[in-house]
């Protein structure tokens, strides 16, 4: 992230897939301050974490949407959180999918005022969490590298 970028906030923040990379990410945001909601339909999420009982229950009040999950759960997480997503609402994604996936999470919202952020974490992220090295690109990796930066990231 680039020292360039304007730091923002948006709250609260939407983590989905609270695993190893996901719920450590969550923890760290807590700790930052972060207003956090979670869901993964296998873990309860980290202490300070609202817990959520599906993907749109927790997307509903978001400004922000990490979606953490698998790469094989990466489009059913969007199509189970796409009636409650709001306009602005910026839609990053974290996980290793391939390209035709990223894409088709772009065309399921395009049209939407939903930003697409695509995520790649440069390195494991225990032991990292929110300081994990990351890359972005896409229509919202501005305001996802503002929001994450006021929030501790490097």
């Amino acid at each position: 992230m680039s020292a360039e970028i304007r730091p923002v906030m948006v709250t609260p923040i939407a983590v989905l897939g609270l695993g190893e990379a996901g719920g450590e990410i969550a923890r760290d945001l807590v700790a930052a301050g972060a207003d956090v909601r979670g869901y993964d339909p296998l873990r309860e999420p980290p202490p300070g974490v609202v817990a959520r009982k599906d993907e749109a229950d927790t997307v509903r009040d978001a400004g922000l949407v990490l979606s953490v999950n698998s790469s094989r759960d990466a489009l059913p997480a969007l199509r189970n959180a796409l009636p409650a997503l709001r306009p602005g609402t910026i839609w990053a994604d974290l996980n290793t999918a391939s390209p035709q996936t990223k894409v088709a999470l772009q065309e399921l919202l395009a049209g939407r005022d939903v930003p697409v952020v695509d995520v790649a974490l440069m390195a494991p992220v225990p032991g990292k969490g929110l300081r994990t090295p990351m890359i972005v690109s896409g229509p919202g990796a501005a305001r996802y590298a503002g929001v994450l930066t006021a929030l501790g990231a490097g």
